[in-house]
């Protein structure tokens, strides 16, 4: 009887007392409706709220909201590194600079990862100088057919492989109607490595986080970037959602349900927000210029089915720099994760909003990307035991992407900015922060923020 009583206030009023966008798993619920049979039903003022609480208590070990399967171990991996050295670090990257996906003065060049490379080398940020505090992944596995398949249809995924012999030939195809998305011979075995050191780096994050209550963060420097990249297709310089590869596996591989999604690139993560429009379990939130390319990302979209109000979209005017970023993160980052309680954060970092990036008209400078970094990481240290990730996006000015690739690194050492070393205050102007106001206070007001 209190098992059906308890399934009637789940369905009618238990679920509908939460805040927007607030969702549970099956297992949850499963739980819960098991407690309405049980002893702990009796317990004076025991509610749904109470009942997930001690469900969420009763499985975390180690860190704040760890739902973690122990059947994956980097021990079984060699590899990968050890758990000793995994501990040790601070910050763990992969580099996969994808030399042969080139096309001469396109934005989207083999040069970029190699200058963030050569930054990471110049600033004394590599395990050269650091020692065990750095960890590069050298060696990991390529993304297979599957792990792709997760996100992408199939037959793009392997029409895209067919079409490998047609690029060897002309030495460089487009693969998208509009032009901007390319291929080289290497295109497709390039993307599977991109995807795979993204997935590798999720595996070591979280391997990490069993052993340690300040796991490292993981940053992945790969190309091609993912974010654009749509169910059914590659789109905007993007060939795999990386990202959205690496949110798939970490649910399939860890059993980390809860995946939240931060992308802080100038351009709208259309690629990621369509793989997840209806997932309850993925919240995707994306800050990007209002009216830039893709022409996606309005704040009216919210996700559809059961996967509505899970995601947020935060266009802000042309102009918006520093204060507009650290205001929305304050006020619509911040709440959105403390809410929805993550297993795991990942970020599509686009560097492409600096003030001297040619592709946009945002004005961030590499401060903002440190304060970013440095924030994100504290977040995720607070709600999911500091498992979080990293995935290069856009970033097309070399100097001013490799700058603030490297100071997001600092930022993760938990050390000093050095952005006033290469930022120019001359080249900023007053933001538009009545504007920004209002986008902010309109997307409060829709998320019940």
């Amino acid at each position: 009887m209190l098992f059906c009583l308890l399934l009637i206030y789940v369905s009618t009023k238990g679920l509908m007392s939460f805040p927007c966008s607030q969702s549970f798993s099956v297992l949850e619920v499963t739980f819960l409706l098991f407690l309405g049979s049980g002893e702990v039903s009796g317990i004076r003022g025991f509610n749904l709220r109470n009942g997930l609480s001690l469900w969420r208590k009763h499985l975390v070990k180690h860190n704040k909201g760890a739902y973690i399967c122990c059947s994956f171990s980097t021990e079984k991996d060699p590899l990968l590194p050890s758990v000793q050295q995994l501990t040790d670090a601070r910050v763990i990257y992969s580099v996969s600079a994808a030399l042969g996906h080139n096309k001469d003065s396109h934005p989207e060049c083999s040069a970029r990862v190699p200058a963030i490379v050569t930054a990471l080398e110049k600033n004394e940020l590599t395990r050269k100088f650091r020692g065990s505090e750095i960890l590069e992944l050298a060696n990991f596995k390529n993304a297979t057919i599957e792990d792709i398949a997760n996100v992408h249809e199939k037959a793009y995924v392997l029409g895209l492989e067919k079409a490998m012999g047609e690029a060897s030939d002309s030495g460089l195809i487009f693969i998208e109607g509009s032009g901007p998305t390319y291929a080289t011979s290497t295109t497709f075995q390039d993307s599977l490595i991109a995807a795979g050191a993204g997935m590798a780096l999720v595996d070591s994050v979280v391997t990490a986080s069993r052993n340690s209550f300040d796991p490292p963060t993981g940053f992945a420097l790969i190309r091609p970037p993912g974010h654009h990249a749509v169910p059914k297709g590659p789109m905007g310089f993007c060939v795999f959602g990386n990202v959205a590869i690496a949110a798939r596996h970490a649910q399939r591989a860890h059993g980390l349900t809860r995946v939240f999604i931060i992308d802080f690139d100038v351009h709208h993560g259309n690629g990621t927000n369509d793989a997840f429009s209806e997932d309850p379990d993925i919240f995707f939130l994306s800050t990007h210029q209002d009216g830039s390319y893709p022409g996606t990302g309005k704040m009216s979209d919210i996700g559809k089915g059961k996967g509505e109000g899970t995601t947020l979209n935060l266009p802000l005017p042309g102009g918006s720099g520093d204060i507009a970023m650290r205001t929305a993160f304050e006020e619509i980052i911040v709440p959105c994760v403390q809410r929805f309680k993550p297993d795991l954060i990942l970020v599509s970092a686009g560097y492409d909003a600096h003030v001297l990036d040619p592709l946009a008209n945002l004005q961030f400078t590499t401060g903002t990307y440190y304060s970013l970094a440095k924030d994100i990481k504290q977040l995720a240290k607070e709600v999911c035991g500091g498992r979080c990730v990293f995935f290069l996006e856009g970033g097309y000015n070399l100097e001013s992407l490799s700058a603030s690739v490297a100071d997001s690194f600092r930022a993760l050492l938990g050390e000093e900015s050095l952005a006033s070393e290469f930022d120019n205050p001359a080249y900023l102007y007053d933001e538009p922060m009545r504007k920004v106001r209002d986008a902010i206070e309109r997307a409060k007001s829709i998320h019940c923020l």
